[in-house]
């Protein structure tokens, strides 16, 4: 007869068959059980009879992991559903206080950590800027946060903050010239094991994503961009971003598919630079500079960005010119459905600069080219330290996620 976790005939054997089997069921229970999170995430609640039927389930098998489930407090009974034949049917969702996570967005200008639930809902959240990231600087930003985040929830739930998700740039080491940092400071990055040196410090394990992946991972998952074939771009100190196929998150062979900042990008001029000369804030803050302004000021949010005025008016138009060529070069490589844009910036600022790279690619010829929309991100400013808290999640409750570049007890 089937068994109610795997659906596999049951038969006599050796020993050896016997644990085999055992251990083939106890991870396909846990695929399983992952599974159907999975699928409530997506859906926001769903009952038991239709989890069985998009998971191909059986009914049984179906009962027994959401009843394991709702005895690991991890998903919730909503209001029953009546108006049909027979029973109400009964939706289930995810229980926000059934895991927690903190993220860690280290930034060119800032470092974030964030407590996040298992809905994606951030708890709290603590940061410091700064002109240069220097590690003993974040190792002790960490040490002191992540006990002011852990004391926000009662102590049943500290307990179950699941790991620490880290989002950082690729090869941090290598901006130093772009962001004025002296000689030799990066260097310590080079060659440092990240998850390691964070584990010591918060005794969590620790998964490391780059944070532009890490920010586009965040919009597929806990967005409402509703596309299931994107590019993405997300503007910080410098412009990054991801790559959405299928609804799947690429991340490419090493881990750095969508390294959107480094695409070449035509000067008016004459001859090329990359995404990065147009699109960042780290021109905004050159600019700002250039005017009397100290740029440190636009990260610690001691200045509106109204007051930028016509300043404003100057990068959204140069920051839109680029991300229009970089959408052009990206569509003709793959159809996207559209591409999203999101950065550190207001609402206000992100709806401004989403119309004026759409203005831009219609003045490029675009002839073979499949049309893309172009639209705004739906998560915004958090988008970095969100996706970074959502890499525990998956590690250890949910399937399709591909960020992860390693992994430290």
């Amino acid at each position: 007869m089937d068994t109610p976790e795997t659906g596999m005939a049951g038969r006599g054997g050796d020993a050896a068959e016997s644990r085999m089997r055992g251990s083939n069921q106890s991870g396909l229970r846990a695929h399983n059980k992952r599974a159907v999170l999975s699928l409530i995430r997506r859906n926001g609640r769903l009952a038991k009879a239709e989890i069985a039927r998009r998971t191909g389930l059986s009914p049984q098998t179906a009962s027994v992991i959401m009843r394991a489930l709702e005895a690991e407090e991890l998903v919730l009974r909503d209001q029953p559903q009546r108006g049909r034949v027979g029973q109400p049917s009964i939706p289930m969702r995810l229980n926000p206080d059934g895991a927690f996570s903190l993220g860690l967005k280290i930034g060119r200008r800032s470092v974030d950590l964030v407590l996040m639930d298992f809905i994606g809902r951030i708890r709290g959240h603590e940061r410091v800027a700064y002109s240069v990231p220097r590690l003993r600087q974040v190792l002790d930003f960490v040490a002191a946060a992540e006990p002011k985040l852990r004391a926000l929830l009662p102590a049943k739930l500290a307990g179950r903050i699941t790991g620490l998700g880290v989002a950082l740039p690729y090869e941090l080491w290598s901006w130093a010239d772009e962001i004025g940092a002296p000689a030799g400071a990066m260097e310590e990055w080079r060659d440092l094991d990240v998850p390691a040196a964070l584990a010591a410090v918060t005794d969590l394990t620790v998964n490391v994503a780059n944070d532009a992946t890490a920010a586009c991972a965040a919009e597929n998952v806990f967005g409402s961009t509703r596309s299931a074939d994107f590019v993405y771009f997300f503007v910080g100190a410098f412009v990054g971003g991801g790559i959405v196929m299928n609804g799947d998150l690429v991340s490419g062979r090493l881990g750095n598919a969508g390294a959107v900042g480094s695409m070449p990008v035509p000067r008016e001029a004459g001859g090329h630079a990359q995404l990065i000369n147009f699109a960042s804030l780290h021109l905004l803050e050159k600019m700002y500079e250039a005017e009397g302004g100290n740029p440190l000021a636009l990260w610690r949010g001691e200045v509106s960005w109204e007051s930028f005025g016509p300043l404003l008016d100057r990068w959204i138009e140069t920051a839109a010119y680029g991300l229009a060529h970089a959408i052009v070069s990206a569509s003709s490589i793959y159809d996207f459905e559209s591409a999203v844009i999101d950065g550190r910036f207001p609402a206000g600022v992100r709806s401004r600069l989403v119309a004026a790279t759409a203005t831009a690619i219609a003045r490029i010829n675009r002839q073979g080219l499949s049309p893309v929309a172009i639209r705004a991100g739906t998560i915004g400013i958090d988008a970095r330290e969100i996706g970074s808290a959502s890499l525990p999640f998956f590690a250890h409750y949910l399937l399709d996620h591909q960020v992860f570049l390693t992994e430290a007890d």
